[in-house]
């Protein structure tokens, strides 16, 4: 007489794989738009940081000329090629010409920050021209972060 012996199963379920699945998908629809927000305002801090650096840069021109204003062949840092004035993803130019005792320089973003904008002026007074939909246009500030400055 035969003997039948039941053979153990190995593996995962049908049902047991679909959580599995479920899991990850939700995990991934709250984890993705996190990422996404994270890098973007990583890629912010490149205009924030260019608008300081070129700050910088025209307080050592006042201090050296006296005036903001280009002066002789002392030109300011303002009127550089724009690849000098590329800070990662930002451009930053003075929004007018900058007279003897003011300016407001404008970080102009492009590729994955077009819609953002910064300026600060002499006074450091500083703002955040224009955002993405869903981010709330900052006062006097530099708006970096969702829904904050």
């Amino acid at each position: 007489m035969r003997r039948f012996t039941f053979k153990r199963q190995s593996g995962f379920t049908l049902i047991e794989v679909m959580i599995v699945v479920a899991i990850i998908g939700i995990l991934a629809a709250i984890a993705y738009p996190s990422y996404r927000d994270y890098i973007l305002r990583g890629r912010l801090v490149d205009g924030t940081n260019g608008l300081a650096s070129m700050r910088a840069e025209m307080e050592r021109h006042f201090q050296d000329n006296r005036t903001y204003a280009t002066v002789g062949a002392f030109t300011t840092p303002c009127a550089r090629a724009a690849a000098a004035r590329t800070f990662g993803n930002f451009v930053v130019s003075c929004s007018a010409g900058p007279t003897a005792t003011t300016y407001t320089l404008l970080a102009t973003g492009n590729g994955p920050v077009v819609n953002f904008g910064f300026t600060v002026t002499e006074a450091d007074v500083r703002a955040t021209t224009t955002t993405v939909t869903g981010w709330t246009t900052g006062g006097a500030c530099w708006l970096v972060k969702k829904g904050q400055c």
